[in-house]
């Protein structure tokens, strides 16, 4: 038996497929598997599959299921999958699983590096990253599976990263460069696949395009999150524009002029592909030679018209070329004689159903010589739908003159009558409808044929899922690579390739949206002398407006959203007015996901009211769900759902559906505080009722991962709250994450917000709400060793609280900032005013640990190790009964280090190996990275060079990974200090 999760779910059983055909199914034994060999509990995989939406039924149906997997492993089933007390566990062999075997090749190909084996580091690095098919757990919808995918997508690109650093040893730049620049393309925002391909294009000779990885990747980031490169791609930068000759090249002389040139994306990154002959081929979807009608197919009287009614085929008719191929499929089954077939192409409006409907058609329609009849069943338009009624006896004038006689039939006066007779004139007949614009199954259902060898093609802005056909295709926005094409077809591919940039961010303002992109081709064929960059500036964000740049002629993207909306606005049935006013509403938080439970807030409705109404949003097309009962809008939508709640809705409505939202997620934040056990004083509650029911936390690892989901918005929680009626809720939003912040705070994110309530609280000359924040700016300087920062801010923030509880607790901090120095002889004088204060305060128990925790450092920094082991140990007992983990391995990792100071090897390693363990839990990054310098720095005392050396690389590469500038640079000064004193030893 043989698994596999880099990619699909497969299963092979000596050579041949296993197929599982639940999802339940699939994702139960996806858990197993990530689990192999060990037991999980009946509750375990209850939590993996449903998480905090678990039924009443759950446990049942996990002991029926694993029943069913058994059976399905076939005759090893009951021995491989095991129960034990209510438990289960799969066996499995590392080389019959691919994530196994996955991570034992790139573990083998670290080792080999390590002793300088590169080459079998290298081989064993590609056959690893051969194992994969695709994204890992691709189809596996489960709560446990996106963690895991995270993970494991982060494993993968750290090899690839180690794969090109080895292959620039060895001199293979030449090789790398393309297969690097295909990865980057999927992958824009890796940074560390773009500092690799710059080198590999530098040393190359290709210095203009390495300057031009910089400067895409750089637009990338702004785009994709707001934030600059790391400072790793940034030197790397500088050292190319310094001609740094250490970097393996000698540039010629005028490079420094071609820089100055180039563009701001490389060349290379916009490559059209060429022919044989070296002539650039065209972007446009290549469909294979459709072959002619089958002979004897035709059984039209001589001299009898053929409907032929298909609209005039999309010019310049660009990508799509897998929906193509499926509809190609479908429709040549039906033509086939595999009886009669209906497809749907659904999507939002604009996304281009009715042009690749059209397009499917046309190349298609020799294979029905009977007719192509084309309808526009006005679904979404300004007037009424069309009804059936009407549209039968339309389609039974067109075809009717083709059968004998038939013209002097009357026509039924009933529909369903009439529904019969059309089904009775296509019984024999191989004819093609597309049936476009269609607003409901209502309206479709009696159009359709019962026998025959046609086909029916049907386009709406309703999802249809309850049509009875299994051919159901959902049109997405285009990718990247589609939008280029297109927009290349359009005005030309040396006008795109001349200002990429501008190309790039008018790609982005269009968001993916066929309609926007011919909108934008029409506006530039008709000013030549345009740039690229002129109409990527009124199209901007935060310019005049998208939705009014993006008009030409007849063609207009906020026409288009106007019949969506408009359908459900003046609908007839409540529902769907409801669900308008939801759109509109929702409109207000543009840009952000929502949940069924924030939306209740935003909505003034329950949960599962609110539930139903993204549902049928997203079933009109009107809302995307990127994740189970996760819901965000597309990007041109959110400006105009905007726009309507601005135009359908009162300010005084407004105001109120935001605030609630904005008091929701205070609260909610405020909420997760308990469970994350934050340390010190704790900011003043908000005691307000919630507007809708608060997330539920049952355990710091689901509140950990609910804070992260919802940190951007908790962000715009923050930016609506200054400018709504209650901006102290900026400050409360901002200090109460800190919970969540402590454990992440290398992102970034934690300081912006923080800045951004501060911003708010001074305008509103709010002195509480500031005195809090600058509390905890100044413990997120000092987490990034920024410590003169740290000691203003916390000097600011001392002079703005008088209770002796506040003061003690910024002593504490400033106690830490000053060991963080080195300082201790002021640390200790902070520690023992903390002392005082605790003491003058009484009441504060949460405190205790605070100061004793910072008595400890201060000790430790002074080397007085046997007296800051007591602090520790009393500190520990405190923690540890508190249950806050983070604090927990924060005076661990620091006991380990007094241990290491008293050589006591033992010790020392018992509490630094718990630490670590306890930070990967967590996703503590910095502390891991922190704590492993720790211990090549107690394995390097004790002489123990080989295992000092592999724990002193490891905190180098997870520095690196995620941008800790100040641990980089302190374990490659530990991994000096190791290899010198290794070598004086030796």
């Amino acid at each position: 038996m043989h698994y596999g999760l880099l990619g699909s779910l497969e299963i092979h059983h000596c050579g041949r497929p296993i197929e599982i055909e639940r999802p339940r199914r699939r994702a139960l034994l996806a858990y197993l598997l990530l689990n192999a060999n060990r037991l999980v509990t009946t509750e375990q995989m209850v939590d993996a599959l449903w998480g905090e939406r678990a039924p009443t039924s759950a446990r049942g149906q996990v002991h029926t299921a694993v029943s069913e997997l058994r059976k399905a492993l076939g005759p090893d089933g009951d021995s491989a999958l095991v129960s034990q007390g209510g438990s289960y566990r799969l066996s499995v062999e590392d080389s019959a699983f691919d994530v196994a075997e996955f991570r034992h090749l790139a573990s083998d190909a670290r080792r080999l590096n390590d002793r300088g084996d590169v080459q079998k580091a290298s081989r064993a690095l590609r056959a690893g990253l051969e194992l994969w098919r695709g994204p890992a757990l691709c189809g596996i919808d489960a709560p446990f599976a996106v963690p895991v995918r995270t993970e494991l997508e982060e494993e993968r690109f750290a090899t690839y990263e180690l794969l090109a650093d080895i292959e620039l040893g060895l001199g293979r730049h030449h090789d790398l460069v393309p297969e690097l620049t295909g990865l980057l393309e999927e992958h824009l925002v890796r940074e560390g696949l773009a500092e690799r391909l710059m080198l590999a294009l530098w040393r190359s000779g290709r210095q203009a395009d390495a300057f031009g990885v910089y400067h895409r990747t750089r637009t990338a980031l702004a785009e994709a999150f707001g934030v600059d490169p790391g400072p790793s791609l940034v030197s790397l930068h500088q050292r190319l524009l310094a001609l740094d000759p250490e970097l393996g090249v000698d540039p010629c002389p005028a490079l420094r002029a071609v820089h100055e040139q180039v563009l701001t994306a490389s060349p290379i990154l916009s490559a059209q592909p060429t022919t044989a002959d070296g002539t650039a081929s065209r972007s446009v979807a290549e469909v294979p030679e459709v072959p002619p009608a089958l002979p004897g197919t035709d059984r039209q009287e001589p001299g009898t018209p053929v409907p032929a009614q298909l609209p005039a085929d999309t010019p310049l008719f660009t990508g799509r070329r897998n929906e193509l191929r499926y509809l190609r499929r479908v429709l040549e089954q039906a033509a086939s004689g595999d009886g009669p077939q209906v497809v749907t192409i659904t999507g939002m409006g604009g996304v281009g159903k009715s042009a690749l409907a059209i397009h499917a058609a046309h190349l298609l329609r020799d294979r029905f010589p009977d007719g192509q009849l084309h309808l526009d069943l006005r679904g979404f338009s300004a007037s009424s739908p069309r009804a059936v009624h009407e549209v039968l006896a339309t389609l039974l004038a067109d075809l009717r003159p083709a059968a004998s006689g038939a013209s002097a039939q009357p026509l039924p006066d009933r529909t369903d009558e009439r529904a019969a007779l059309l089904r009775t004139v296509l019984a024999d007949r191989r004819v093609l409808f597309l049936l476009d614009n269609a607003r409901d199954s209502a309206q479709v259902l009696p159009l359709l044929p019962g026998t025959g060898n046609g086909a029916v093609i049907v386009t709406s802005r309703n999802s249809l899922t309850d049509l009875p056909t299994t051919h159901h295709l959902p049109l997405a926005p285009m990718d990247i690579e589609e939008q280029r094409a297109l927009l290349s077809a359009l005005c030309g591919t040396d006008r795109v390739d001349q200002d990429l940039d501008g190309a790039l961010r008018t790609l982005a303002a269009c968001a993916g949206l066929p309609l926007a992109l011919r909108i934008v081709g029409a506006r530039l064929a008709a000013r030549p002398a345009w740039p690229l960059a002129t109409l990527a500036d009124r199209l901007a964000p935060d310019g005049p407006g998208r939705l009014a740049a993006l008009a030409a002629g007849q063609l207009e993207v906020r026409s288009t959203f106007d019949s969506s909306y408009l359908a459900l606005r003046d609908s007839d049935r409540p529902a769907e007015r409801e669900a308008a006013r939801a759109f509109r509403l929702l409109g207000l938080w543009r840009g952000q996901e929502f949940t069924p439970a924030s939306a209740s807030a935003l909505l003034d409705r329950t949960p599962a009211e609110s539930e139903d109404l993204l549902e049928r949003l997203v079933d009109f097309h009107l809302l995307e769900s990127p994740a189970p009962l996760r819901y965000r809008f597309h990007d041109l939508l959110a400006e105009y759902a905007a726009e309507r709640a601005y135009t359908d809705e009162t300010a005084q409505t407004r105001e109120a559906a935001l605030l609630r939202l904005c008091v929701w997620y205070a609260l909610a934040v405020e909420s997760t505080r308990t469970i994350l056990r934050e340390t010190g004083q704790l900011p003043p509650r908000l005691n307000q009722a919630p507007p809708a029911p608060l997330p539920i936390f049952a355990d710091e690892t689901r509140t950990l991962v609910w804070c992260r989901q919802e940190l951007t918005n908790i962000g715009e929680a923050i930016r609506q709250a200054g400018q709504g009626p209650r901006p102290d809720l900026a400050w409360r939003l901002a200090v109460w994450l800190f919970g969540y912040m402590r454990m992440s705070w290398w992102a970034g994110q934690g300081e912006d917000l923080l800045d951004q309530a501060l911003s708010i609280a001074d305008q509103h000359h709010d002195r509480l709400g500031r005195g809090w924040l600058l509390r905890y700016l100044g413990i997120t300087h000092g987490m990034a060793r920024r410590l003169d920062k740290c000691v203003q801010a916390l000097q600011d923030a001392l002079e703005l609280f008088d209770d002796p509880e506040s003061k003690a607790s910024i002593h504490c901090n400033l106690s830490v900032a000053h060991t963080a120095a080195g300082q201790a002889d002021q640390a200790l004088v902070h520690a023992r005013a903390a002392f005082d204060l605790h003491r003058q305060a009484g009441s504060a128990p949460r405190l205790t640990a605070l100061v004793v925790s910072s008595m400890a450092d201060a000790l430790r920094t002074a080397s007085r190790h046997t007296e800051a082991e007591d602090h520790y140990r009393a500190a520990l007992a405190l923690w540890r009964e508190r249950g806050d983990a983070n604090s927990t391995a924060v005076t661990l990792s620091n006991l380990g280090d007094v241990m290491r100071g008293l050589g006591r090897h033992q010790d020392a390693f018992t509490a630094l190996h718990e630490a670590q363990e306890i930070f990967e839990r967590i996703g503590n990054v910095s502390a891991m990275a922190d704590n492993l310098i720790t211990m090549a720095r107690t394995h390097a005392d004790f002489s123990e060079w080989p295992q000092a050396r592999t724990r002193v690389l490891q905190a180098i590469d997870l520095a690196h990974r995620h941008h800790l500038s100040p641990w980089l640079s302190e374990a490659h000064e530990v991994l000096t200090t190791i290899e010198s004193a290794h070598a004086a030893e030796s």
